[in-house]
């Protein structure tokens, strides 16, 4: 079976997260910036596709090459064997990206690449004319950086944080990959109890879940290289019943609460989509009455913000809330992606480590406190 170099993107602040995703399931890797590198063949594109839980997309690495041109360019691209890619009817949609090259107009760029294809194809499927492009999707990526030009062939399609359990969502959701990304920030591997106090449309008490029970958070889903005409079908049934039969019972408690009912009911349709409804116990309370004889655990949340909290004050008092209740809990690891860079202040500690990340585009801290075990 043939080997690709393939890279993994993801979000700002995540690569170590997803090297150590990768590193765990075998591969040897190497980190960029957005991007974490490893080779493997069609079943380890399966397989990284299947159970990434941190990252965006799976791309195979076509080709690499400086260019301060468009002739070069066109030339370097034109050089790759289409017709052992792409069948005659593929539908191949180019997506262009430049940062600090000569080469800079992205359209351009995406323009050059899909003419140097389709003249290739031309010669290669004797054919004149437009292509049909009525088949398959193909999605191709350029991306030139400091001239240097990475050509790639996207395996994932939709981004990997679209699980395919979140059919409804209440204000802003956390995306999955981004709340799994920051339960691997935490100490949560399934063996201790988790709880989120101000849950949502319960992303991060799902994904824990998923952790948990060890099930692979591409399970339901279908990926772009289901559709590549060379690619073998078979391996993905067989690595999707393989994953069926990891799957294990939850060891330790997942709370989910909330204060509105209304968005508690989304996050128990969520969780029923991703099978883990009966691991989940939901309760409506307000984080100033939250209480839990549970220990040595986690806490996490992402306390909320725009439609459900329309002001500052209303905020500063919800952190001040959130002290009072939880700091007790002192036997539990404790954290908070908040946006707010006075959140210590009104909380009432200083938390022993934040880490700034991006929420979409939202600049966030994640606000880490560390148990005291009993």
């Amino acid at each position: 079976m043939e080997k690709y170099q393939l890279y993994t993107t993801m979000g700002v602040g995540f690569e170590s997260v997803v090297a150590k995703e990768l590193q765990a399931m075998g591969y040897k890797t190497h980190t960029e910036n957005g991007r974490v590198f490893f080779t493997g063949n069609e079943t380890d594109i399966v397989k990284t596709n299947l159970w990434l839980r941190t990252a965006d997309r799976v791309k195979i690495l076509l080709k690499e090459f400086k260019a301060t041109d468009f002739d070069t360019l066109f030339n370097q691209v034109y050089e790759i064997d289409w017709a052992e890619l792409l069948p005659v009817d593929a539908k191949f949609p180019v997506k262009g990206r430049s940062v600090r090259s000569k080469l800079h107009s992205e359209p351009g760029i995406q323009s050059i690449v899909k003419k140097a294809i389709v003249n290739k194809m031309s010669d290669q499927y004797h054919r004149r004319g437009f292509l049909p492009e009525n088949g398959n999707e193909y999605p191709l990526d350029i991306h030139i950086n400091k001239d240097i030009a990475r050509l790639s062939l996207d395996t994932t399609g939709a981004s990997l944080f679209k699980r395919g359990y979140r059919i409804e969502h209440g204000g802003a959701p956390l995306k999955e990959n981004f709340a799994a990304g920051l339960l691997k920030l935490t100490p949560y591997d399934g063996s201790h109890p988790l709880i989120d106090p101000m849950t949502g449309s319960g992303t991060f008490a799902i994904e824990a879940a998923l952790i948990g029970k060890n099930i692979a958070p591409g399970i339901w889903r279908q990926f772009a290289f289901d559709g590549f005409d060379w690619f073998d079908s078979t391996i993905h049934n067989e690595l999707v019943a393989e994953a069926k039969n990891k799957i294990k019972p939850l060891e330790q408690p997942i709370w989910a609460c909330d204060i509105d009912q209304s968005i508690l009911e989304i996050a128990k349709l969520n969780a029923n989509n991703a099978g883990v409804l009966q691991d989940i116990y939901f309760k409506q309370v307000a984080v100033k009455d939250f209480a839990t004889d549970l220990q040595n655990g986690v806490i996490i949340a992402n306390p909320p913000y725009g439609k459900r909290l329309k002001d500052r004050e209303s905020a500063e008092n919800l952190y001040k809330q959130m002290g009072d209740s939880l700091l007790k809990y002192d036997s539990f690891s404790q954290y908070y992606l908040v946006g707010d860079p006075a959140f210590e202040k009104f909380f009432g500690k200083k938390a022993t480590k934040k880490r700034k990340l991006f929420n979409g585009n939202l600049r966030v801290d994640f606000y880490q406190y560390w148990a005291r075990k009993k």
